[in-house]
């Protein structure tokens, strides 16, 4: 059965030009995004300060002026993030009603260890509660992350198999998943895991129940165009890139030769941020990452 979906959000992320926001950085990550952006570890004492150093980073960007749905689709979250407010407005409700952006979540809990070149997602079990507090909050849909280290097709089709099984609770839920197994950019056998990749991807979306909308998020193939027949089907809202540790500029560069992709970054994105820069000086480098973004989305 068909999930039932904010029809105007859904509109806005299938067919609207820009990009997806990645905002979502987790326990294991956020350290490493709170020093780029020039907060050290000494700057807090447990993990309730650091979170609320990275609540500061996340409000400072969404509450940016180029931060609005002139060049950004959609914002994923973590789920701290979810449950916090700017201004005083609940985060999600903040992004759709104030910068015409559509919130996600990020739900999954992190990776299992390698096994069969690929790292699986941990298991989740409070997703359904998870799922039924996010579509209180007004969330349009969910990210969730595993990683092919290398082309094994045995670890390739389990951790699409596990990643659309969860997606398919999600839609369940009323959310719309995006589908995220990325393929580490520094593979030896990137490109033979991304073909491996794709099949298995195209047989678990042929094998969705009518109706079910999913979006795919995907490391920038070595092929440009590879994923475009996947952005073409029936039961894909959308193809989504991610960065992948590459620079803002090398990520732009390959994202543009896929006509079909959008972005989708997280470090790219916040790339040259600096908690001591004037409001003047970091709106000017949020906004140029973003119309970098932007562009290389269209």
């Amino acid at each position: 059965m068909a999930q039932e979906i904010n029809q105007e959000q859904f509109d806005r992320i299938a067919n609207g030009g820009g990009f997806i926001a990645a905002l979502d950085q987790s326990g294991g990550s956020t350290p490493k995004a709170l020093g780029l952006y020039g907060v050290t570890e000494d700057a807090y004492c447990n993990d309730e300060e650091m979170f609320g150093e990275i609540q500061k980073m996340r409000a400072r960007i969404i509450c940016s002026p180029d931060f609005s749905s002139g060049k950004i689709l959609g914002a994923i979250l973590f789920e701290k993030t979810m449950d916090n407010a700017i201004d005083g407005t609940p985060v999600p409700t903040y992004l759709w009603e104030k910068c015409g952006v559509v919130p996600f979540l990020k739900v999954d809990k992190g990776l299992a260890d390698e096994a069969d070149g690929v790292q699986m997602m941990k298991p989740m079990p409070d997703l359904d509660a998870l799922l039924s507090r996010a579509v209180e909050k007004g969330i349009f849909g969910t990210k969730m992350r595993s990683v092919v280290k290398e082309a094994n097709p045995q670890g390739i089709k389990t951790v699409v198999a596990q990643q659309f099984e969860v997606g398919k609770q999600i839609a369940a839920a009323g959310l719309v998943p995006i589908i995220e197994p990325e393929v580490d950019i520094n593979s030896p056998t990137k490109g033979e895991a991304e073909i491996f990749l794709k099949a298995e991807i195209k047989d678990q979306l042929d094998a969705l129940p009518e109706g079910t909308k999913v979006s795919l998020k995907l490391t920038i193939p070595n092929e440009a165009g590879l994923y475009d027949s996947l952005a073409d089907h029936p039961a894909v809202a959308r193809v989504v890139a991610l960065s992948g540790g590459y620079s803002t500029d090398d990520a732009c560069e390959k994202l543009s030769k896929n006509s079909k992709m959008i972005a989708s970054f997280s470090r790219a994105l916040t790339e040259g941020l600096n908690v001591a820069m004037s409001d003047e000086e970091y709106n000017a480098a949020l906004g140029s990452n973003i119309e970098k973004i932007y562009q290389s989305s269209l």
